[in-house]
């Protein structure tokens, strides 16, 4: 009997062994749960983040269709000074043969004529100056705005990538912390 004595209280002392480990493992198991959720939550930061990084991406081409618009725009701007420097030699031409021929017929009154043609050109010739500070003031703006547009994506890249080493610092050392409660639970049962 005494033997069935110390059987039973050495079975009641595993007993308690068993259930504290199981309270252990239980405690562990939450532990686990709760990483697992920190896990889930690293990788919603990390699906935004690389939304982010697609809707920038999106800006980036979008402002690349805006400057080569400006571009056409530019091209445009320079087409029709270049008519209009051609048009201006045309007239020019033209006026120095009229002169020639005013020269000849100075004393018949045709002075309204030359008065028209100077105005004329002065004419073009302040519609060059213009084009040709719209064409600054439009290469200036489209400089400008694609500098601006490239320090945004810079500094949204750099903003990006120091949150996505963040959050992978934070979810090796998850991983390393689920490793390690692994090799505690690993223990535990061995």
């Amino acid at each position: 009997m005494e033997d069935s004595g110390a059987i039973l209280s050495h079975i009641s002392s595993l007993k308690d062994m068993l259930d504290q480990v199981n309270e252990e493992i239980e405690a562990n198991f939450q532990i686990t749960r709760e990483i697992e959720s920190e896990i889930v939550k690293c990788a919603e930061i990390e699906t935004a983040l690389l939304v982010k990084e697609s809707e920038l991406t999106k800006i980036l081409f979008a402002s690349q269709n805006s400057v080569k618009i400006l571009e056409e725009e530019l091209g445009n701007l320079r087409t029709k000074r270049d008519e209009m420097l051609k048009r201006m030699s045309e007239k020019r031409e033209w006026f120095i043969t009229r002169c020639l021929e005013f020269q000849r017929h100075i004393d018949k009154g045709q002075n309204d004529e030359l008065v028209a043609l100077l105005s004329e050109k002065e004419i073009l010739e302040k519609e060059i100056r213009l084009l040709d500070e719209n064409i600054n003031a439009l290469n200036n703006s489209m400089l400008a705005f694609a500098e601006e547009i490239l320090e945004d994506l810079y500094e949204s890249n750099a903003t990006l990538d120091a949150e996505i080493q963040i959050r992978n610092q934070e979810n090796e050392k998850l991983l390393q912390d689920i490793g390690d409660l692994k090799s505690m639970l690993l223990h535990c049962y061995n």
